[in-house]
């Protein structure tokens, strides 16, 4: 596979996930939301995944949010899958969260990420590549940030649920990719980093 060049979808992707992100910034901090997506954007290209792939990890935020919104498939196809293609749209449909189950029953945000990390074993490894990028930006910010700090604490604090659940929700992630057989180069990397946040955590005190 070759890696994806300047792309005019791609581009319009970009474009489309800072509007949505608009004003919005990383958590704890004063960075732009709209570095996610394009950090994702470019771990995708840096394995050479094709231009849906890359196109669907810019707006995995984008459809998540959608999605919690309440918003229907055919409100997703006419917003996402009309502009970026239904096969981005499929990929990240497949490991966003999801605000009911299939049986149109709420669930609670355990629940839901629960129920996302579950349906990854029904998830194309295309999906699963995006889900991969996404956590691996997501924990890879967390660690380069406790490296810059001299006091880990005030990191720690953005995360409700302390280092201990916080580094959890990676692991899980990371664990469950490799359940479903998923095994491909970006494991590698996101290993590294989870563990590495393992070792950062352990001498945080647990939040009450």
């Amino acid at each position: 596979m070759t890696s994806p060049g300047y792309s005019d979808r791609v581009n319009h992707a970009l474009a489309f996930a800072a509007k949505h992100h608009d004003q919005q910034v990383r958590r704890g901090t004063r960075a732009p939301y709209a570095t996610h997506p394009a950090n994702v954007g470019i771990i995708l290209t840096r394995y050479q995944r094709d231009d849906a792939a890359v196109v669907a990890g810019i707006l995995f935020q984008v459809v998540e949010d959608s999605v919690l919104q309440g918003y229907s498939r055919e409100t997703l196809d006419q917003r996402i899958a009309g502009k970026f293609g239904e096969a981005a749209l499929e990929m990240v449909l497949a490991v966003v969260e999801r605000r009911v189950d299939d049986d149109g029953v709420e669930l609670s945000p355990g629940e839901r990420r629960d129920d996302a990390l579950a349906r990854l074993a029904g998830a194309s490894d295309a999906a699963r590549w995006v889900c991969a990028a996404h956590v691996l930006h997501d924990a890879g910010t967390l660690l380069a940030d406790l490296r810059r700090t001299i006091d880990p604490g005030t990191v720690w604090t953005r995360f409700s649920g302390g280092p201990v659940e916080t580094v959890r929700g990676y692991r899980r992630a990371a664990d469950r990719l490799r359940e479903v057989g998923f095994r491909v180069e970006i494991m590698n990397e996101l290993e590294t980093v989870v563990s590495a946040l393992e070792v950062a955590s352990r001498d945080q005190p647990v939040a009450p």
